[in-house]
């Protein structure tokens, strides 16, 4: 258990005797107090609940930050429209659960939306959370860029990855196997970043990844965070590599392939959030595009359908 959890346990179990003390001595002097009380001892069983869930995340990496990459599937500007709305929604997400989020690298796209970008979340059970979300994501919705605003049905791939940390399974990088070229940055940031070659761009020879970094305004900076990206590559084909045999005995596995959504919003002729994995399904759409996310991951994290990630 982490210092982080058994810090929170502690400050629940003072929470509790602070209120049994308070309705012990105080409530019938003071009637009023009974009613806000009730409310706070609501607040501790609620928080109490959200720790035994966290607590029973088992997989060997659901501690750790995670690493995003979204990709615009077929279908031009709505796809990388889409692929734009699900990026705001991660980082709408991660806003509200007090994680540490920015965008690393984006590929705009060629009228609106992006056609890749790749974000990182930063915080305790990061990847235990989003792992849910790795998928193909499918949009149904009358089409903001056509003409006769006919209903189009849209798909972007969300490829969730666990960020290598100290003490997993040795990922190390020689500098032979690595290529690494400097550009000038496409991203916000203004003409400052177009002055120098900040970005970069670090090709694993070996294997053909490649990882992109242009958020910070120093090279020396989007290589170490190019570098720790392309770690938590090496280290997701690692754990594929060892699970393969795991994985054919157990059967096949769900591909996140394009036409195999795993969860699809639906914003027309009506409104409605789909898990199709669970068969769970919310009515608004609207909330969970803006970062309301928590019922989704938690109905699906419950439903026990993922195993140890």
């Amino acid at each position: 258990m982490a210092k982080s959890d058994v810090a929170r346990i502690d400050g629940l179990k003072k929470q509790l005797l602070d209120i049994e003390e308070l309705l012990t001595l105080e409530a019938d002097n003071h009637p009023s107090l009974e009613e806000d009380l009730a409310g706070e001892l609501e607040g501790a069983e609620n928080e109490i609940q959200k720790l035994e869930f966290e607590l029973s995340f088992s997989g060997t990496y659901d501690r750790h930050s995670a690493v995003l990459y979204l990709h615009a599937g077929a279908g031009g500007t709505e796809s990388q429209d889409w692929a734009e709305m699900l990026m705001r929604m991660y980082l709408r997400w991660a806003e509200k659960k007090g994680y540490k989020a920015g965008v690393l690298d984006i590929s705009p796209g060629d009228e609106a939306g992006i056609k890749s970008a790749t974000v990182e979340i930063n915080g305790n059970l990061a990847y235990g959370y989003l792992k849910s979300e790795h998928g193909v994501h499918r949009l149904v919705r009358l089409s903001p860029f056509d003409f006769d605003h006919g209903r189009h049905t849209s798909f972007a791939l969300v490829e969730v990855l666990p960020e290598a940390e100290e003490g997993d399974i040795d990922i190390t990088l020689n500098p032979d196997d690595l290529k690494i070229d400097t550009f000038r940055s496409s991203g916000p940031g203004g003409q400052n970043m177009q002055k120098v070659s900040s970005a970069v761009r670090v090709t694993h020879l070996p294997t053909g990844i490649v990882v992109s970094c242009q958020s910070e305004r120093s090279q020396y900076m989007n290589k170490e965070t190019a570098f720790r990206i392309l770690r938590a590559r090496l280290l997701k084909l690692e754990i594929a590599r060892r699970q393969e045999e795991m994985e054919r005995i157990k059967g096949e596995a769900i591909s996140a392939a394009w036409g195999n959504q795993i969860r699809s919003y639906i914003l027309h002729p009506y409104k409605m959030v789909k898990d199709h994995r669970i068969d769970f399904q919310m009515n608004n759409p609207e909330a969970v595009l803006e970062g309301e996310l928590d019922e989704l991951i938690t109905a699906y994290l419950r439903s026990g359908y993922e195993g140890e990630g």
